[in-house]
Protein backbone atom coordinates (compact mmCIF):
# COMPACT_ATOMS: atom_id res chain seq x y z
CA UNK A 1 0.00 0.00 0.00
CA UNK A 2 1.56 3.51 -0.95
CA UNK A 3 2.30 5.75 2.39
CA UNK A 4 0.91 9.45 1.47
CA UNK A 5 2.91 11.68 3.09
CA UNK A 6 1.32 15.20 5.64
CA UNK A 7 1.45 17.71 3.00
CA UNK A 8 3.03 19.87 6.09
CA UNK A 9 5.64 17.28 5.72
CA UNK A 10 6.45 17.00 2.49
CA UNK A 11 6.91 21.03 1.84
CA UNK A 12 9.23 20.74 4.33
CA UNK A 13 11.34 17.99 3.05
CA UNK A 14 11.19 20.28 -0.24
CA UNK A 15 12.41 23.42 1.74
CA UNK A 16 14.99 21.18 3.56
CA UNK A 17 16.19 19.58 0.49
CA UNK A 18 16.24 23.11 -1.42
CA UNK A 19 18.29 24.62 1.47
CA UNK A 20 20.80 21.77 1.78
CA UNK A 21 21.50 22.25 -2.05
CA UNK A 22 21.37 26.33 -2.42
CA UNK A 23 23.67 26.39 0.35
CA UNK A 24 26.15 23.65 -1.18
CA UNK A 25 25.97 24.29 -5.10
CA UNK A 26 24.41 27.68 -4.83
CA UNK A 27 21.11 28.79 -5.48
CA UNK A 28 22.15 29.71 -9.58
CA UNK A 29 23.38 26.29 -10.04
CA UNK A 30 20.60 24.58 -8.68
CA UNK A 31 17.89 23.36 -10.26
CA UNK A 32 13.91 22.23 -9.74
CA UNK A 33 15.45 18.71 -11.32
CA UNK A 34 18.14 18.74 -8.39
CA UNK A 35 15.47 19.60 -5.57
CA UNK A 36 13.43 16.86 -7.19
CA UNK A 37 16.11 13.89 -7.25
CA UNK A 38 17.39 14.61 -3.65
CA UNK A 39 13.38 14.51 -2.30
CA UNK A 40 12.70 11.77 -4.51
CA UNK A 41 9.44 13.33 -6.20
CA UNK A 42 8.14 13.77 -9.26
CA UNK A 43 7.68 17.32 -10.52
CA UNK A 44 3.66 17.63 -10.30
CA UNK A 45 4.55 16.91 -7.06
CA UNK A 46 6.54 20.08 -6.45
CA UNK A 47 4.45 22.29 -8.20
CA UNK A 48 1.80 21.27 -6.03
CA UNK A 49 3.53 23.27 -3.34
CA UNK A 50 5.96 25.40 -5.13
CA UNK A 51 5.60 27.60 -8.23
CA UNK A 52 8.81 28.21 -8.75
CA UNK A 53 12.51 27.97 -7.67
CA UNK A 54 12.30 31.52 -6.64
CA UNK A 55 9.41 30.43 -4.79
CA UNK A 56 11.27 27.98 -2.46
CA UNK A 57 14.04 30.42 -2.00
CA UNK A 58 11.69 32.44 -0.18
CA UNK A 59 10.51 29.87 1.99
CA UNK A 60 14.11 28.69 2.77
CA UNK A 61 15.26 32.42 3.65
CA UNK A 62 11.71 32.85 5.28
CA UNK A 63 12.58 29.93 7.44
CA UNK A 64 16.19 31.38 7.92
CA UNK A 65 14.81 34.64 9.59
CA UNK A 66 11.97 33.32 11.47
CA UNK A 67 13.97 32.68 14.48
CA UNK A 68 15.47 35.79 14.77
CA UNK A 69 11.66 37.69 14.15
CA UNK A 70 10.23 35.53 16.69
CA UNK A 71 12.62 36.02 19.53
CA UNK A 72 12.45 40.13 18.19
CA UNK A 73 8.61 39.74 18.94
CA UNK A 74 8.65 38.17 22.38
CA UNK A 75 11.17 40.99 23.42
CA UNK A 76 8.88 43.45 21.99
CA UNK A 77 6.16 42.37 24.14
CA UNK A 78 7.68 41.90 27.29
CA UNK A 79 5.80 44.29 29.44
CA UNK A 80 9.03 44.04 32.05
CA UNK A 81 11.67 45.38 29.95
CA UNK A 82 11.59 49.41 29.21
CA UNK A 83 12.73 50.33 25.39
CA UNK A 84 16.71 50.42 25.39
CA UNK A 85 16.57 47.08 27.37
CA UNK A 86 14.27 45.90 24.44
CA UNK A 87 16.60 46.99 21.76
CA UNK A 88 19.52 45.58 23.44
CA UNK A 89 18.08 42.01 23.71
CA UNK A 90 16.68 42.28 19.97
CA UNK A 91 19.58 43.27 18.23
CA UNK A 92 21.43 39.88 20.38
CA UNK A 93 18.89 37.88 19.23
CA UNK A 94 19.67 38.63 15.67
CA UNK A 95 23.51 37.68 16.22
CA UNK A 96 24.20 33.71 14.67
CA UNK A 97 25.88 32.56 18.01
CA UNK A 98 22.28 33.65 19.53
CA UNK A 99 20.21 30.69 18.51
CA UNK A 100 20.64 27.00 18.94
CA UNK A 101 23.00 24.99 16.56
CA UNK A 102 20.18 23.18 14.94
CA UNK A 103 19.67 26.83 13.16
CA UNK A 104 22.69 27.14 11.66
CA UNK A 105 22.43 30.37 11.20
CA UNK A 106 25.87 30.92 11.35
CA UNK A 107 26.29 28.60 8.72
CA UNK A 108 23.88 29.57 6.08
CA UNK A 109 25.38 33.21 6.72
CA UNK A 110 28.46 31.86 5.30
CA UNK A 111 26.90 30.79 2.67
CA UNK A 112 24.85 33.40 1.83
CA UNK A 113 27.80 35.63 1.39
CA UNK A 114 28.93 32.92 -1.46
CA UNK A 115 28.94 34.88 -5.49
CA UNK A 116 26.25 31.99 -6.38
CA UNK A 117 23.73 32.78 -3.54
CA UNK A 118 23.38 36.60 -4.16
CA UNK A 119 19.90 36.33 -5.00
CA UNK A 120 19.25 34.52 -1.55
CA UNK A 121 21.47 37.05 0.07
CA UNK A 122 19.31 40.09 -1.26
CA UNK A 123 16.25 38.59 -0.10
CA UNK A 124 17.46 37.45 3.52
CA UNK A 125 18.40 41.50 3.95
CA UNK A 126 15.24 42.69 2.68
CA UNK A 127 12.62 40.17 4.62
CA UNK A 128 14.91 41.23 7.54
CA UNK A 129 14.29 45.08 6.94
CA UNK A 130 10.55 44.23 6.35
CA UNK A 131 9.87 41.75 9.56
CA UNK A 132 11.96 43.89 11.74
CA UNK A 133 10.86 47.61 11.20
CA UNK A 134 6.80 47.24 12.73
CA UNK A 135 8.68 45.69 15.65
CA UNK A 136 10.92 48.13 16.49
CA UNK A 137 8.74 51.13 15.18
CA UNK A 138 6.94 49.52 18.56
CA UNK A 139 9.77 49.69 20.67
CA UNK A 140 10.77 53.07 19.34
CA UNK A 141 7.42 54.73 20.47
CA UNK A 142 7.12 52.62 23.82
CA UNK A 143 10.76 54.99 24.15
CA UNK A 144 8.73 58.09 22.90
CA UNK A 145 6.58 57.74 25.60
CA UNK A 146 8.79 57.12 28.33
CA UNK A 147 10.74 60.34 27.23
CA UNK A 148 13.99 58.07 26.50
CA UNK A 149 13.55 58.86 22.70
CA UNK A 150 12.50 61.48 21.01
CA UNK A 151 11.64 61.51 17.06
CA UNK A 152 8.39 62.48 15.03
CA UNK A 153 9.27 59.44 12.65
CA UNK A 154 9.89 56.26 14.80
CA UNK A 155 8.88 54.36 11.67
CA UNK A 156 10.49 56.01 8.62
CA UNK A 157 13.85 56.53 11.14
CA UNK A 158 13.90 52.12 11.84
CA UNK A 159 13.60 51.76 8.26
CA UNK A 160 15.89 54.28 7.35
CA UNK A 161 18.86 53.02 10.36
CA UNK A 162 17.94 49.17 9.51
CA UNK A 163 18.73 49.21 5.27
CA UNK A 164 21.70 51.33 6.02
CA UNK A 165 23.24 49.08 8.77
CA UNK A 166 22.31 45.71 6.96
CA UNK A 167 23.78 46.71 3.66
CA UNK A 168 26.47 49.27 4.86
CA UNK A 169 27.80 46.38 7.43
CA UNK A 170 27.30 43.83 6.06
CA UNK A 171 30.72 41.84 5.02
CA UNK A 172 29.65 40.12 2.03
CA UNK A 173 29.09 43.55 0.41
CA UNK A 174 31.45 45.26 1.54
CA UNK A 175 34.79 43.54 2.05
CA UNK A 176 36.05 47.04 4.72
CA UNK A 177 39.15 46.51 6.24
CA UNK A 178 38.54 46.06 10.20
CA UNK A 179 39.05 49.43 11.37
CA UNK A 180 37.08 51.09 8.45
CA UNK A 181 34.52 48.65 9.83
CA UNK A 182 34.60 49.64 13.44
CA UNK A 183 34.71 53.71 12.59
CA UNK A 184 31.40 53.04 10.87
CA UNK A 185 30.57 50.90 14.05
CA UNK A 186 31.19 53.96 16.19
CA UNK A 187 29.40 56.66 13.40
CA UNK A 188 26.34 53.89 13.61
CA UNK A 189 26.27 54.34 17.74
CA UNK A 190 26.26 58.27 17.06
CA UNK A 191 23.90 58.16 14.51
CA UNK A 192 21.05 56.08 16.24
CA UNK A 193 21.81 58.47 19.24
CA UNK A 194 21.46 61.50 17.21
CA UNK A 195 18.07 60.36 15.24
CA UNK A 196 16.59 59.38 18.57
CA UNK A 197 17.87 61.76 21.06
CA UNK A 198 19.13 59.50 23.26
CA UNK A 199 21.01 59.65 26.03
CA UNK A 200 25.23 59.79 25.33
CA UNK A 201 26.08 55.96 25.07
CA UNK A 202 23.26 54.28 25.72
CA UNK A 203 23.56 52.45 22.29
CA UNK A 204 27.65 51.74 23.24
CA UNK A 205 26.93 47.98 23.34
CA UNK A 206 26.71 48.44 19.05
CA UNK A 207 30.23 49.70 19.74
CA UNK A 208 31.35 47.02 22.06
CA UNK A 209 29.83 43.98 19.87
CA UNK A 210 32.04 44.94 16.72
CA UNK A 211 35.24 45.49 19.14
CA UNK A 212 33.97 41.82 20.33
CA UNK A 213 34.10 40.25 17.06
CA UNK A 214 36.91 41.95 15.53
CA UNK A 215 38.73 40.63 18.68
CA UNK A 216 37.29 37.02 18.12
CA UNK A 217 38.20 37.25 14.42
CA UNK A 218 41.94 38.06 15.51
CA UNK A 219 42.43 35.20 18.00
CA UNK A 220 41.19 32.89 15.61
CA UNK A 221 43.17 33.60 12.47
CA UNK A 222 40.47 35.72 10.48
CA UNK A 223 38.25 34.35 7.97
Amino acid sequence: MRMTKDPDERRMEIVDAAEYLFTTKGYTNTTINDILKRVGIAKGTFYYYFQSKEEVMDAVVMRFIDMGVKAAKAIAADPHLNAPEKMFQIIMAQRPDSLSEESKKEEMIEQLHEVNNAEMHQKSLVETILQLTPILTEVIEQGIEEGIFHTPYPRETVEFLLVSSQFLLDEGIFQWEPQELLQKAVALVHIIETTLEAKKGSFAYILEMYQEDMLNQTEGGGK
